[in-house]
């Protein structure tokens, strides 16, 4: 399997998220099953149904944010020299050169994009427009409603 870019908060969040599955939830989830499995009957208990399918979907979760870090290279942008070009991990304020509207994006891993907080996937049109240009450059993006230019204004290594 590949290794994939993630960053320092991307990888943390999924460790605090293994954290709390593994040592809240699991438990939880082992002494739910407990209680059910006393009740009797195990056809026709839903608190056991209830409880064995979310160990399910626990013990998936866990195997996912398992592989995920395992195959992850963590990259600290902050420990990187500044140069002004855009790299992953970085947060880039581009102005749209007709409308002259800037927005801030960080450049993150495919898990952690979330348009909504800013932060854009590495794969995304943007992103993949951005990466190489330096501070001044002008990229071209293609969108459903045509070519969009932006200008990078400033990168930053937060």
């Amino acid at each position: 399997m590949n290794k994939f870019p993630m960053t320092v908060q991307g990888a943390r969040a999924l460790e605090e998220e293994l954290t709390h599955l593994t040592k809240i939830m699991r438990p939880k989830l082992s002494q739910e099953i407990g209680a059910a499995r006393e009740l009797g009957d195990l056809k026709e208990n839903a608190e056991y149904h209830a409880a064995r399918e979310q160990q399910g979907m626990v013990e998936a979760r866990i195997r996912d944010i398992e592989g995920r870090l395992q195959h992850a290279v963590v990259i600290d942008v902050t420990t990187i020299a500044h140069t002004g070009k855009v790299i992953f991990g970085v947060t880039v304020e581009i102005a749209n050169v007709e409308t002259d509207e800037s927005v801030v994006y960080q450049i993150v891993g495919e898990d952690e994009a979330d348009i909504k907080q800013g932060k854009l996937s590495v794969g995304s049109p943007i992103a993949r427009a951005l990466i190489g240009k330096i501070e001044g450059d002008v990229a071209t993006v293609r969108t459903p409603s045509g070519l969009v230019e932006y200008e990078i204004v400033e990168v930053r290594h937060l």
